[in-house]
């Protein structure tokens, strides 16, 4: 081998070697530094993918992330906590998703039994209860005394904020039943989200799982928009919503205003930039920019990582919310990091 094809060789396979050095790789959404550590730990013990993303976003359900994950949290306009999650394997593109799911803590646990055993995708309310219970999950109550004292101080304050609209009596002043009006304003208010969501009571755990040999799994769990409309499902539980995973391009996933953020697609969208090429934090970026144009001040975030191992993440700024925190782990890392980007 001539001396100068040598050398190109070795930097090839030193390059080829860095790039790997950086798998395996966990990312997930928010400062929720237990369960990236699980996640982690998972691999290490030789879990696979999926087992790291389902274990790791089954820590937030345990630990409640920040009220906005697992039980107790986000009671909708009846007072109870529902749950909606997925999980995807990004080698066979199976999606197993429950939504709307009553009385069962585990979500993330649930939506990976679909995957196992069902033909199906997602499954919603009381029956993918049901479908809980036959797989062996226990019925448990959601309820706790802080969410019992969320909804109580939302009805004092004349159930705002809400979400309806064209109905009497007028939802922005009081409490329903509520009917419909006779005239309908269909044109769509994108900055009432601004006033619906915040940081503070509509967070998701979105999580990023790539392999040593670079394997991608995704995952969400999360309940909800606090005082949501009973039976609404936001972008979470929906593949390439709420999260993606495909091993021959990356893993993608989302937080924030799911009812506008899920319209777009945004995980799947990402995992397609980075496809084609694209660095994983202008993929993020990308997926961004493309909401903003109709929703110039919702509120969301994306994380991106490729198959090599690099990641980004992008958000959108609005007010309260000018950068995102999000975690990794890596090879490269001793312990959790946690990450902070500048909101677009």
């Amino acid at each position: 081998m001539a001396a100068g094809a040598g050398l190109r060789f070795l930097l090839l396979a030193l390059h080829v070697a860095a790039a790997w050095a950086a798998l395996p790789l966990v990312v997930n959404t928010w400062a929720f530094g237990k369960a990236t550590e699980t996640a982690w730990r998972v691999l290490q013990m030789g879990g696979s993918e999926l087992d790291a993303v389902e274990k790791g976003c089954a820590q937030c359900e345990i630990d409640q992330c920040d009220g906005s994950v697992g039980y107790g949290g986000s009671p909708d306009e009846s007072g109870e906590t529902t749950l909606d999650a997925m999980i995807m394997d990004g080698n066979t593109m199976e999606v197993g998703a429950v939504a709307d799911l009553r009385r069962v803590k585990n979500a993330i646990g649930v939506a990976r039994k679909v995957i196992e055993h069902t033909k199906h995708t997602l499954l919603v309310g009381e029956s993918a209860s049901m479908f809980a219970v036959r797989m062996g999950f226990p019925y448990e109550d959601l309820t706790t005394p802080k969410s019992l004292s969320v909804y109580s101080e939302w009805l004092n304050q004349s159930c705002q904020p809400n979400y309806w609209k064209n109905v009497v009596p007028d939802s922005s002043k009081s409490c329903g039943p509520y009917k419909k009006t006779e005239k309908v304003v269909c044109k769509e208010d994108w900055t009432s989200s601004q006033r619906r969501i915040s940081i503070h009571n509509h967070d998701t755990i979105g999580m990023i799982v790539i392999g040593e040999s670079g394997t991608v799994a995704s995952g969400t769990s999360t309940n909800g928009a606090v005082h949501k409309i009973a039976g609404r499902v936001g972008d979470s539980p929906i593949a390439g919503a709420g999260a993606y995973a495909d091993s021959t391009a990356g893993g993608a996933a989302a937080t924030g205003d799911g009812d506008i953020m899920m319209r777009f697609l945004p995980s799947y969208q990402a995992v397609e930039y980075m496809r084609m090429g694209t660095d994983p934090t202008v993929a993020c970026q990308k997926v961004i920019s493309r909401i903003q144009k109709y929703a110039p001040k919702f509120f969301g975030a994306v994380i991106c990582a490729n198959t090599t191992g690099s990641y980004g993440a992008a958000c959108s700024k609005t007010p309260g919310f000018t950068q995102f925190h999000f975690m990794v782990y890596s090879p490269s890392l001793s312990q959790p990091s946690e990450q902070v980007v500048d909101c677009i």
